[in-house]
């Protein structure tokens, strides 16, 4: 199989030759160039023509988001952004998914080798990830966040760390609907697709998407902004409410509990399941056990697996299921792992999501 070929493109000379030793060390990946900025990177493309890039935010000479828009507009080519985690660069991160970047990371943290090797694992996945994705140009003014929270040094637990399969638990009286979605590469935008199709008295949504903490405010103001629903951060004790998103803050797993009658929002900052934190299988097998048959789970794009065994409970609970189809989907890694274990119900297309889950609630 032919190497992954690409270029990294940032104004630290630090980062790029960190950078640079990561990608080399995989087989399957190769740097055939390095750029300092948006001008340098213009003619190597040229000179080149490498499967893809890395791109960093700020930089000399030219933003990273101006170059993306001329690359996606001329010679649309995958694109993994690498900045800092700061509440600036979410914005300008957010904008860069918009425009059709497959994912993000966190620039690496160069002085702990053991946080460094955790770090390497995830780009080198999401490199070769984006490197197979669909990129579709839009020229968007906002965007939601990006791809998942960033990288600690840790083994891989499952959903039962944080909480158990229970045979016995049934929901309670209350009858009300509950919709749940989980995504993880490309799902910012397409939860943006889908939330932005549904009226402002569509019951609770419940969202686990994976980001990082700091464009957790980003985020829910982008889906707010796209929506005639109402959307939040989702804090602990929080009565769920028809009307409004709920979004699980991008360091912290959400799971739907109920109070007497009424649904609330519980927050758990326990392990990263399946390296995810907030996961989605989390928030799944909650609803599966609090809400049953009133529920309705929605899987969008995303790489891996995550949500997957989640949604196959809350089938079995009763819950109707809809995943994104792979001819959309960014990346149909969860998604594709649901459908594999036979939990949906349907598999449609990102632009008509939304009316299968109106569908569904009816």
């Amino acid at each position: 199989m032919a190497k992954i070929r690409l270029i990294v493109v940032d104004d630290s000379a630090l980062i790029r030759k960190v950078l640079t030793e990561i990608f080399n060390s995989d087989p399957d990946l190769e740097v055939v160039g390095v750029a300092a900025d948006p001008f340098i990177a213009r003619d190597l493309i040229k000179q080149l023509n490498p499967d893809m890039i890395t791109l960093d935010v700020e930089m000399p000479r030219m933003d990273g988001i101006s170059f993306l828009r001329n690359l996606m507009r001329l010679r649309p080519m995958p694109v993994v952004m690498i900045s800092t985690l700061t509440e600036k660069n979410a914005d300008v991160t957010l904008q860069a998914l918009a425009l059709g970047a497959v994912d993000y990371m966190p620039k690496p943290t160069v002085n702990v080798t053991k946080t460094l090797n955790d770090y390497a694992e995830e780009l080198i996945a999401k490199v070769k990830t984006a490197a197979k994705a669909k990129i579709k140009y839009t020229e968007k003014s906002v965007a939601p966040a990006p791809g998942k929270a960033p990288v600690e040094p840790q083994e891989k637990h499952g959903v039962d760390a944080i909480i158990r399969a229970d045979a016995s638990s049934r929901p309670g009286k209350t009858r009300d609907k509950i919709i749940a979605i989980g995504a993880s590469t490309g799902g910012t935008e397409a939860i943006k697709a889908v939330v932005k199709e549904l009226p402002a008295d569509t019951p609770a949504i419940l969202i686990t998407q994976h980001l990082p903490a700091a464009f957790s405010q980003s985020f829910a103001r982008h889906v707010d902004m796209a929506s005639k629903m109402r959307a939040c951060i989702a804090s602990h004790g929080q009565v769920v409410e028809p009307g409004t998103i709920y979004i699980a803050p991008g360091d912290q797993h959400m799971l739907l509990a109920r109070d007497g009658n009424q649904y609330v929002i519980q927050l758990n900052d326990g392990v990263p399941v399946n390296r995810h934190k907030p996961a989605v299988d989390v928030l799944f097998r909650s609803v599966a056990q609090t809400a049953g048959a009133n529920a309705v789970g929605v899987m969008l794009t995303g790489m891996g697996a995550d949500g997957a065994i989640g949604m196959k409970e809350m089938h079995d609970a009763g819950a109707k299921t809809v995943v994104q189809d792979e001819q959309t989907s960014v990346v149909w890694g969860m998604p594709g792992e649901a459908y594999k274990l036979g939990c949906a119900d349907f598999v449609k297309p990102l632009q008509d999501v939304a009316g299968q889950i109106l569908a569904m609630l009816k």
